[in-house]
Parts: structure tokens; sequence; C-alpha cells
């Protein structure tokens, strides 16, 4: 494998591990769902201190899913690419097939 090759499958698999985390999976649900939320809200929302909470923002941003903005002293996150609901999409199809398949076979 080439160089250019191998750049392009870690900036694949560096986003796959972004939302290969279950409060990430969350915060991209929200985010889809509500539009933009302010990391206030998604403490709340999942429970976590807010330490937590920016850390798994940090990771998402870096990745590139998310897009945040500074208005005064709050912080607001709204996904950069709506795509990635595509992506998890699949992998709900993935996860019903599994259980379909597990079910036959245990029938």
């Amino acid at each position: 494998m080439d160089a250019k090759t191998r750049a392009t499958y870690e900036a694949r698999a560096k986003v796959i591990k972004a939302v290969a985390h279950p409060t990430r999976l969350f915060i991209v649900d929200e985010l889809a769902q509500g539009g933009e939320k302010c990391v206030c809200e998604l403490t709340e929302m999942i429970g976590a201190d807010m330490s937590t909470v920016s850390r798994h923002l940090a990771i998402l941003k870096e990745a590139g899913i998310v897009e945040d903005e500074k208005r005064k002293s709050m912080v607001f996150y709204r996904l950069r690419v709506k795509c990635i609901l595509d992506f998890l999409g699949c992998v709900e199809s993935v996860i019903a097939c599994s259980a379909e398949e597990r079910r036959r076979l245990l029938a």
C-alpha cells in the first residue's frame, strides 16, 4: 500500500473512531435532531461533567463531524456534515440484519 492510500484509510479510520463511542453517538443524534446545542445543554442531557462532554466534542470536531461557534461565553455545536447520519443509518441496517439472522438461527 502506498503512502497516499494509507493516508486515505487512516483518515477514514479517524472518522469512524470518532463516532465509536456511545456518548459521541448520542451527541451526533442530538445535534441531528436539534440543529445546534451548547455544551451546557449537552452536559445536562448526558449527565456527565462539562470537561468530559467537551472532550467528546473535541474528538468529533477534530474528525470534522461537528463545528462550533462561540457566542459570548457559550460555545454552540452543530453537525458539520449531515451525511454522517447516512453512515449511522447503514450501521442500524447491519444491526437489524444481524439480529434477523440470529433470530432465524434460533428458530
